[in-house]
Formats: C-alpha cells, structure tokens, sequence
C-alpha cells in the first residue's frame, strides 16, 4: 500500500541530507514544521498527510528541503538515511499487514489530516502527483489499498465513525460506495449499520439506501433487516407525524420507492394499513415494475397482502395493463374465480419471471397448471399452444404426443425461447416440428432454440456438411453444451468426412473443436496460433498443436491464445530463458484453472530458479513441506494475504502438504482466528480450515463473519460441519429462540440441527426450512394416521431429492397421472433404492401401457427408474434410437448382464452390427460398451475407434477389455512404444490396459502425461514394474491416484519416489538424462532472510539479486557463477533451512 509513499517521502527528507548544521531553521512554514516534529516522534502517517496538504497549495523551492534537515538538525536529531529508512519501512509495512493498526492511526488523525487522507484516496482525479523530479502514483496506491480487504475494512469503519463529522455527507456517502463496491460487502454486519448516522439530509440518505439496495443480495438476512431498520427510522421521522397514526401508515409511495427491495421486510400488518391512494400512486410509478420484478424474496402472504391493496386502490388486478405492473406479485395471484382465457394467458406471460422467485416453485407450478387449464378452455392444445408462454414446460408427454406438427411449426417462436425442458418433452418436439419442415437444414435448426438439442443424431450426422457448419457457427452454438456428446460426434464426423474438412477446421469453435480426434487433427497442418483463441482444448489436442506450431510461431505467441498453455510441458518450461519467462509469466496465470498440478509445479520450480523472491505464495504450497519454513515474521501475514486470494484447490495439494500449510497459517495467526480482520485475511483458506481449529481456535466474533464465508465453501467435510454447527450454537443460542433471519443466515447448515430443534424451526419458519432444505420437512407431510397417503404433485415437486423418503407402499399409492406428470424429477432422485425404483418402474407400466409400447422418450424420462428394468423388460424395449441409448448409458450403476441386453437391443432395434457402429454410435454407447467381448472389441473399425477414442479413454472397463481396447489403440497410433504425451492423454483408462514390459519401457519423462483416472486402471501387478525414476516423475496428481493395492506390491525405493512425487519434489530426471533405476532430489534453496525475515518479496526491502549471489557463494565455496547447480542446492532438512536463514 505505501511502498511508493515511503519511497517519495525518504526523497523528500533526505535528498539534501549532507546539508550543514549552520542553515537558519527559521522560515519554515508552521504545517511543514509540524510534519518534520512528527516525523521525529515516529508519526509517519500524520506527516505524510501533512506534507500533501502544504503542496496541495503552496510551491516548492528548492530551499524548502534545506529548511527541513536545518530543523531537524536544530532539534539536534540525528538522522542517518538507513536508519530512518528501516524505520518507517517497518511502520509502512505494519500499516500494510495489520490494519488494526491502520485504524488507530486513523482515529488519531486530526480533521485536516483525515480530509487530506480520503481526498487522496477517493476524490483526487489526478492519477499522478508531480513535485519537480518526484512523481507519486496515486493510481497505484488505490489499487493496492482496495485488494487489501483488511484495509478495506478500516478504511469502511473509519468513513463511518469519522467522515460525517469532517467532510460533507454527500462526500461521505460517495466513499461508502467506493469501499463498499470494492469489497465483498462483508463489512455490513448488524452491529455495524446501528453506527450508521439517522440525521442524513434527504439527497445523502437517498444516495445512500440506492447503494445498500444495489447491494441487496450480498447481505445476510440479519443485516438486510437492521438496514430496513435503519431506513424505516429516518423515513418515519421525515414523514409528517401528524397525519399517521396507529391506524394509518407512514408508507408513501415515494417510501416503498425508497425502501426498493427492502419493502419485502414490511411486517403484514403494516402493508394492509397502507394508504391506498399511495398504494395507487405507486403502482403507477413507470419504475413500479422493475421494483416489483426484483423481489425475489417476497412471501406468498405478502405478496396477496399487496395484491388485495392494489386491487383495493382502484386498479383492476384482472386487467392485462394492471397485470403488466404487478412483477412477481403475479407468482402468487390468487383470484381465479370465473377468470376469463385472455387473463390466464395475461397471467401465463408474465408468469415466465417467476423462475427468478427464492423458493416457492410448488406453488408457482400449481398455479401455472390452473391457468393452463383455464386458458385452453373451449380451445384446443393446437390453437392455445403459442399464447401459454413457459406453462407450455408443465405439459405432460400424451399432451405434447397429441399436438399437430402444424401447431409446433406456428408456435416455435414461443417454444424456442422457453427453459426448463426435459430431454423427453425436447424430444417430442422436435419430432414434430421436423416431420412438418420435411428437410432439415440450417435455416429451421436456427428457429429451433433450445429445442435442437431433441434433433436425433443420425438426422444432424444426415445434414449437408456445409450447412453443418453453419450450424454450429450460428447462433445454434450457444446451446452445444447441450448437446450430448453423441450428438457433437455425429455433427464432426460429417464435417470430418467431408473433402473440406481442413478448410472447416477454422469455422469449428467452442467446445465442438474439443470434440476433433487427435486422429483427425493430424490430418491438417493448415493451423496457426490466431485460430486457436476462439477454440476450447483438450489436453492431448493441445500438447499436439503447441508442439506443432512452435515451428512457426513464438512462445508467446502461443501462450497469449490462452488454451494452449494446456500443451506446455516441463521441458518447454525448464527451457524458457528468466527474462522470457518472467514477462510473460501473466500468460501462466491468468490461464491458471486450465493447467495440470504437474504443470503448476513445474511452474513453481521454474520460478523458484529464476526469482524466488517474488514467487506467488500458491506456488510455494506445491514445493516440498520444507519450503514453508521460509516463511516467518513480517513475511508470514503477506503469505496468508496472497494465497487467501486464490483457490487452493487449483493445485490440490495432497492432505499431508494441504495440513502443513494451515499449519503455517495458523502459526502465523499466532495460533487463534480472533476477528473479523483475521477472517478477511484468511479469504479462500477459511474453506480449508481443520475442525479442531474451527472449534478451538475460532472466537464467536470470528465466527459472526466467517459464516458468510463458510457457506461459500463448496466442500466442507462433515466433521467441519459439526465444529461450524456447534460454533453457530454458542454464537446465536438455542434455535428455539432464532428469528426468521438468523434461520436464513444459519442457510444449510441448519441440516446438521438434532430433529427436535429442526422441529421447532420448520413449525415457525416452514418455508425457510423448505427453500434451505427440502429433505427436513419430509415428516411434516406425513402425520400419523392410519391410512396411506399417496404422493400429490405438490408434494413431489417441494420434496425433489426427499422423495426417497417415501415408503414403497406410499408409492405403490401414487396416481398413474402424478407419476406422469413428475416421472422426470422422481427419476433425479439418487436416494431411491431397488425396492423403490421397482415399483416407480411398475407405475411406469400403468401411465405407459406394455413395454413395447414404451417411446424413446417415455425411455428417457425414467432417468434412474430405468435401473429396475430386468434382462427381459430391456429386450421388449424398442432400442433403436442412438439418442435413448446415449440417455441410459449415462447412468453409472447397471449390471454387466443389463449392460449387455441394452447393447443387444441396440444392434438388434437399429440393424446395426459392430462392424457398422460409428464413431457416434460408440460415443453414445459410452459405458454400455464396458459390455463387449474382446471379440467384438476387435471388430470395431480402426477409423471409427480413432475418432472416439478419446471418449472411449473415459469408460471404467475391465482389465481384459481395456487391453482389447489398447490393441485397438495400437492400430491407430501405432505400437505403444512409439506413443508420445499427447497419445497418452488422448487414450486415457485405455492405458491401463498396457503390460508389464510395455509400461516399463516408457520414458520417465512421459509418465506425468497419463491420465490420473488411467493410474487407477493399471492392474497392481503392472504396475510394480515401474522404475523408481518412472514413479518419482508420475507429477503430483497421478502419484495421488495410486491405489492401495498398487501401493501394497511397492519396494522401499519405490514407495519412496512415489512420495517424492506426492510432495512435487523436483528430480534430476526432469533436467537431466540420468540412469532409470536412480531419482535425486534437487532442491533449490530459497534466498536468505533479510535482518528482518524477508522472503519472497512478500515484505520489503529484500535483497537484491548480487547480495542474494554473494551469500550463496559464500556459503557454497564449490560453487560457481557458471555452476548450473549455484541455484540448485539440495536442502534435505529443515535445519538445513534455519541455518540458511541465519546466516
């Protein structure tokens, strides 16, 4: 933060520091003498601030600085240039890393000192600040004081306990803005908005509530109330007392206007006593509706509670105008009684909104269905089906078998623009739109929207390859993620089969061009490094292209295209000169999500060899444990800082390396999480934090903002769980006494509640229970009686995954209807047993009729219920369609005897043998081909094998089959010693089909491009016969993949390159051509600590590059400047390491 202050300033005092003791200290202007004093009782702050207020408005002469070394020389103060530099280095860094101290210093700023402060920091246009041959950055200053989010803090704290006070609170409110935009909005905690001032003039209160409602979203539930609060009392006080009272409301119009989203935390009382002549004037705000289209929150009750007023006011909530304005009051509109088909459809088009609404989507459906059902009346599917918007997603497969392809074709500019189709409802209709336009081309897939995803793959496979290619660079792209991956196969081999091909290869973009062969890449040569910017790569792709064109374009070139650092391997790394690779370093990390951990430690040594003072702390943690020794003292809150930032999980650490680095952390926390400055700078590593830390280490107040944080977290082990649910018990008491917001806020981890409290909770606050977790008011819809009680729609639809919760005989109960109309969600539910899913297929055979009879997209629907079909049932399935086997093979828990009857089935339904497959008909089999015999492996065709091969490397098949597939590979690529990274990463599991003397055979330097998932597939008594060199190379993420069988057959020696792999040790083999049988470990020795503990740039000053040479050399008598070893020196313990330090 104050790097070039401190810089600028020691310019300042000490460029005439060999002035004489005889200069007459008088003269000198009273703020420069106060600053110069202040400098002399360490006040540096203070001065600085002073010094930029005298030049905000005075000249300087070249006397002025001879004026103040005569003074401090006149106060016989003795100043040394190091030794004031070491001073005020420290106190700029404390000022930096410890924003507690920030704010005190703050707090002890006079009024003119703290102006100049926020002057500087947020209302100075000037980008740069000139005095002579002095320039200040301020640009600079701003960017590294807002990525601090502890200073971000002080910086928010200090604006509200002393901005209003010095400077014009429109001033004030515009800076709040500023730190509050920059931030995660963490700084907004209940306790906090009680400071915020209640005596605003009207324009800074307005501009103010604007920002807390821009903001709305990255509050907690408690701190959106307290801002209610808080704006509820200064407009309660603005309006005229005497015409309110008890019985009437001091909300205006102009008030709801203001409250913005905040108007859902009216209490329900206090909405019905609004006025209704400004009920009406509101609503007719033209702003009215956005306002009501953002109240995601609202609740069934306030939301009737506002529909009643509204329709009390004058307004007609039956008419269409008035139905435009009502947002999404509509999700909850209640008054259907002789309700018109014009109003429905009113109703039905705005109702396309209410997906946006926080929970209530039961609720919401069984509305739409009423609508629905009003809106057809006397009116047949066909006519209606253009006019129902999104209700047309509730539709159940009979009604959408039922419509002409004459209606789909005249509707389609409605269906084309609705989300939220399963694939078989997707399915249908595309059948019939298509049956009506006859030809299939680019023109009527362009109409389709979201419904291309339903055109059958043999029917894109059948287009004209040019109009192919049109369609997957129009505006059909968007929804390739869509498509499966069968569907993306049959487009590309169309196109690859065709005489353009290489010329296409250019139109390909997105993910379609990840989808090309290695095969088919080799084809065309035709490529450069400007093409590649728009495309998305896999690994094997990328190792291939990047290889390729680096014979014509630069590094730099290449690595600005930004998928293609996937192809950058270790050598290429280890080869790039310091100066190159520190330029262009950026490349590197701004593509950091895309690279391998054995990429990202490469990196990491790399840069430990060329700059380890300026090493970036994520790349520290995938070095060896020992190297976290460096980092002590003044270095230890920048690591944390720096490495908080960003996501561990890039690099994903093995557990071992991952609780060293908390280790450190925590030791450089000095043991304990004691506030909120701690929690802001742990960032991301809260995510990471071991349970006994959270339960011993954490206080309360910690805990009251880290809950934010943790909530983020996307995977928190259980045990961290229970420690966060005990934390969050001390911190707000027995749920019994919670309120709706403290509910809201606990979010999900109120699952881990014991069941009474859950009780308590979900009988106060059912619809927070509900839209926090659907699974804990299960029982709620099931009291004790008698009888059974069958599954409603409502029931299924809130329920979602805690529908297993039913019991088999609940289920038998169903309607064949409900079953219908929800066999696409009850399908999702993973919790289902064998019992359930039994007779969930039953029901399926009383809504569908006999299996024969059964559609592809009746097939479909099933999901997991399809799991239940017996060998028998699969063969009365009509199979022939690629599309429903590519839907079946994605479920992951079929019996090889399953398996077996549905690839059967396929080849029977569609004519085809296993010559005849091609490359998309094997994509779509995916896992089902784990049911071929080696026989039928071998007759697949060479060509169509080599264009799925790399989706084929995906499939978890037995070891027999997997060596089938690896002669296939064979015949494609050649003899697997001949096979090089990129035909590695292309087979994937295929590898693990490999034999002994093959797998031994490989260059070491080739064992970190197999896929980790392809480790797990090498048979143990394979994979033993791997040299210690070839394991100690694996790179991190394979090492991990090493199972414990595989383990179990390891030697000492092995077992001990394995963990050299496991900790990103550096070996000799990754430079040098040494002997197979023997790993050495290079390690390169961090420079040493300054006086001050100074490592890693990550305090300052360090040592320069000559000084770091020096002390290498002189601890290393052997070694030479010429010596590539001089930065390579092995540190084998960490004694080693403090030995390094002290000296």
């Amino acid at each position: 933060m104050f790097s070039l202050l401190k810089i600028w300033f020691l310019l300042i005092l000490m460029n005439h520091a060999e002035i004489t003791h005889s200069q007459n200290p008088e003269g000198l202007p009273p703020l420069l003498q106060k600053a110069v004093e202040e400098v002399i009782t360490g006040k540096y702050l203070n001065a600085l601030l002073d010094i930029l207020h005298f030049q905000s408005s005075n000249v300087w002469t070249a006397d002025m600085l001879a004026k103040v070394m005569a003074y401090f020389h006149a106060q016989e103060v003795m100043l040394s240039l190091s030794s004031l530099q070491m001073s005020i280095s420290s106190y700029l860094k404390s000022l930096l890393y410890q924003p507690r101290q920030l704010l005190s210093e703050f707090q002890q700023l006079d009024q003119q000192q703290f102006q100049t402060a926020m002057k500087y920091l947020f209302n100075s246009r000037k980008d740069r600040l000139e005095l002579g041959s002095i320039i200040l950055d301020l640009d600079k200053i701003r960017e590294n004081v807002f990525q601090s989010p502890g200073v971000n803090r002080t910086l928010f704290l200090i604006t509200l306990e002393k901005c209003f006070l010095a400077l014009s609170a429109m001033e004030c409110v515009d800076i709040l803005s500023q730190v509050l935009r920059v931030s995660a909005v963490h700084y907004l905690q209940p306790a906090v908005v009680g400071s915020l001032p209640k005596d605003l003039q009207e324009d800074a209160f307005r501009n103010l509530s604007a920002i807390f409602k821009d903001l709305y979203d990255k509050t907690s539930a408690n701190t959106q109330k307290a801002l209610y609060g808080w704006m509820k009392q200064i407009l309660q006080k603005s309006y005229n007392t005497s015409e309110f009272n008890e019985s009437t409301s001091w909300v205006s119009a102009e008030n709801l206007w203001i409250l913005g989203r905040y108007m859902v935390h009216l209490p329900l009382e206090e909405i019905l006593k609004i006025s209704l002549s400004e009920i009406r004037l509101f609503i007719s705000y033209d702003n009215a509706t956005k306002q009501l289209d953002a109240v995601y929150d609202i609740t069934p009750d306030l939301a009737r509670a506002f529909l009643e007023i509204i329709n009390s006011s004058g307004f007609d909530i039956r008419n269409t105008s008035t139905i435009y304005r009502l947002g999404l009051l509509v999700c909850f509109y209640d008054d259907m009684e002789q309700m018109d088909a014009a109003v429905a459809r009113a109703l039905l088009h705005q109702m396309i909104k209410c997906n946006q609404l926080r929970g209530f989507q039961a609720e919401v459906q069984k509305l739409k269905a009423q609508l629905l059902n009003i809106a057809t009346q006397n009116q047949t599917l066909n006519d209606t089906l253009g006019s129902l918007s999104d209700a047309v997603v509730g539709l159940t497969s009979s009604q959408l078998e039922s419509l002409s392809p004459e209606a789909v074709h005249n509707a389609i500019s409605t269906l084309n623009q609705v989300s939220g189709w399963a694939k078989s409802q997707v399915m249908i209709l595309a059948s019939k739109y298509l049956s009506y336009e006859k030809v299939l081309s680019f023109y009527n897939i362009s109409q389709m929207g979201a419904l291309v995803t339903g055109i059958s793959t043999q029917s894109l496979y059948n287009m004209n390859p040019k109009e192919l290619l049109q369609v997957i660079r129009g505006t059909t792209s968007q929804y390739s993620s869509d498509l499966s991956p069968a569907q993306h196969q049959g487009i590309l081999r169309k196109i690859a089969a065709s005489r353009d091909f290489s010329s296409s290869v250019t139109d390909i973009q997105g993910a379609f061009f990840k989808e090309i062969s290695l095969s088919d890449l080799w084809k065309d040569a035709g490529y450069n490094s400007s093409m590649m910017k728009e495309k998305e790569l896999r690994r094997s792709q990328a190792l291939y292209l990047y290889k390729l064109l680096s014979k014509n374009n630069s590094p730099d070139e290449l690595l600005s295209t930004g998928q293609l650092v996937k192809g950058v391997t270790c050598q290429l790394i280890e080869s790039m000169g310091a100066d190159f690779f520190l330029n262009n370093f950026k490349f590197f990390e701004k593509n950091l999500h895309l690279l391998s951990p054995y990429q990202v430690n490469c990196l990491a040594w790399k840069f430990w060899k060329v700059s380890n003072a300026s090493m970036p702390p994520l790349f520290l943690i995938v070095l060896p444990v020992e190297y976290l020794e460096y980092v002590s003292g003044s270095s230890c809150v920048p690591f944390i800082a720096r490495l908080g930032k960003t996501e561990m999980d890039l690099v994903n650490p093995g557990l071992h390396k991952q609780s060293a680095v908390l280790q450190k952390v925590l030791e450089c926390l000095n043991g304990s999480i004691a506030d909120e400055y701690d929690v802001d700078l742990l960032g991301n590593l809260i995510c990471h934090l071991p349970p006994a830390s959270i339960h011993g280490r954490m206080s309360l107040k910690a805990m009251a903002v880290a809950l934010h944080q943790f909530k983020l977290c996307r995977q928190l082990s259980h045990e961290q769980k229970i420690e966060i649910k005990y934390k969050l018990l001390e911190l707000y008491g027995s749920p019994k006494t919670w309120t709706a917001e403290t509910t809201l806020d606990v979010g999900p981890f109120i699952a881990l509640l014991p069941k009474g409290e859950l009780n308590v909770l979900a009988l106060k606050f059912p619809d927070i229970i509900f839209l926090l977790e659907e699974n804990l008011l299960f029982d709620f819809f099931l009291p004790d009686c008698l009888g059974i009680r069958s599954p409603s729609l409502d029931e299924i639809i809130k329920l979602a995954e805690a529908n297993a919760f039913w019991s088999v005989q609940e289920l038998k109960c169903m309607d064949a209807e409900t079953f219908d109309k929800e066999v696409e969600l009850l399908g999702t539910v993973s919790g289902f047993n064998s019992s359930q899913l039994t007779v969930l297929k039953e029901k399926a055979k009383e809504a569908w009729g006999s299996l024969p009879a059964w559609k592809s997209h009746h097939i479909v629907s099933l999901g997991r219920i399809a799991l239940a079909l017996t060998e028998n049932e699969i063969e009365e399935l009509d199979l022939y369609s690629l599309d429903t086997i590519s839907v079946l093979s994605q479920q992951t828990e079929w019996t090889l005897t399953q398996a077996r009857s549905i690839l059967q089935g396929f080849l029977e339904d569609s004519g085809h043998t296993i010559s005849t497959l091609k490359s998309f008909d094997l994509v779509g089999l995916g896992a089902i081909l784990c049911a071929l015999n080696s026989t039928e492996i071998m007759s697949i065709r060479s060509t169509e094998f080599s264009a799925a091969v790399a989706r084929i490397g995906l499939l978890f098949c037995s070891t027999p089959l997997l060596k089938q597939f690896k002669k296939m590979a064979e015949s494609v690529f050649g003899t697997a010693a001949s096979w090089n990274s990129s035909v590695l990463q292309e087979i994937g599991t295929i590898a693990g089909g490999l034999n002994e003397d093959e797998l031994k055979a490989f260059d070491k330097n080739l064992m970190p491009y197999f896929q980790p998932i392809a480790i797990r597939h090498i048979p143990a008594e394979v994979f033993q016969a791997l040299s210690p060199a070839q394991i100690a190379n694996l790179g991190p993420a394979n090492a991990a993949m090493v199972t414990a069988s595989q383990r179990e057959r390891l030697s000492v020696s092995q077992l001990q390159s394995l963990q050299l792999a496991l900790d990103g040790a550096r070996t000799s083999t990754q430079e040098t051509q040494g002997g197979v049988g023997s790993t050495q470990v290079a390690q390169t020795p961090a420079p040493s600590a300054s006086a001050s503990g100074c490592v890693l740039c990550l305090c300052f000053p360090c040592p320069s590059e000559p000084i770091i040479k020096l002390m290498v050399k002189l601890m290393h008598p052997g070694a030479h400047k010429d010596d590539s070893r001089t930065k390579e020196l092995q540190l084998s313990t960490s004694g080693r390491i403090k030995r390094l330090r002290v000296a």
